[in-house]
């Protein structure tokens, strides 16, 4: 059971009706469902949120969303909705707004995306409960354990391992590995993070998952199409 109230729990879905790759990318079907209907469905099938608001610059978005039973208070200002517009600017200003909109404070804020499409609604849950039973915690999120090798480039152009224990090649079911950070598919942090700005806190606790469609992020067609054709793998192991 979740201890920390559901009123004090919060979900902010990022929505913008613009994108480059992918025109309406938001709106775009995947198994025949809205992008963001599917994410608002796995944000209310986790029952772990009170709120779960859409932030959009888009009437059409946030119509489909109100009739998903999302909560969209405000239409986002245009110069929150650009190219370069930051998700921290974005979850800061909806938290503060509907904060001052309603004279609620909020503890927990949770963030999950409409492209990240491959989420399990409970890895929402698991979020807000270990956030919720560890008050030293700042936040919790989902990441995607690899291990790869990864090298970063340095200023005069040579590279260098990221970790020097990557020099040492080993069977992968013995070597150490890292994690990828994939806040889109489930994230829950402090709301006094979100006032401040930021995203994610310090001292964090990661649901590590190994699935490999994790990793397709709705950005360009190619993306719908492999995301359609791993639920359709998915469908037929079932």
């Amino acid at each position: 059971m979740i201890s920390q109230a559901k009123d004090k729990v919060i979900c902010v879905i990022c929505a913008r009706g613009g994108s480059k790759g992918i025109p309406k990318k938001n709106m775009q079907l995947l198994d025949n469902e809205p992008l963001i209907a599917r994410c608002i469905r796995h944000a209310f099938e986790s029952e772990a949120l009170g709120t779960v608001l859409v932030s959009t610059d888009d009437e059409v978005i946030a119509a489909t969303a109100r009739g998903c039973g999302a909560t969209v208070p405000f239409i986002r200002p245009a110069n929150l909705a650009e190219d370069l517009t930051t998700t921290e600017k974005t979850l800061q200003h909806a938290l503060l707004t509907y904060e001052e909109m309603t004279s609620r404070k909020f503890e927990i804020c949770v963030f999950i995306t409409a492209t990240d499409v491959f989420r399990d609604p409970q890895w929402i849950k698991q979020a807000v409960m270990t956030l919720d039973e560890n008050p030293e915690l700042e936040s919790v999120f989902v990441g995607h354990k690899t291990h790869k090798n990864f090298w970063e480039q340095q200023e005069d152009g040579s590279w260098k391992r990221l970790r020097e224990w990557m020099s040492i090649y080993s069977s992968r079911q013995i070597r150490r590995s890292i994690v990828r950070e994939d806040t889109g598919l489930a994230c829950a942090s402090r709301a006094w993070l979100w006032r401040e700005g930021r995203r994610i806190g310090d001292n964090v606790e990661i649901i590590e998952n190994d699935d490999d469609f994790t990793s397709i992020d709705i950005h360009h067609p190619e993306d719908l199409l492999l995301a359609e054709a791993a639920i359709s793998i998915r469908r037929n192991q079932s």
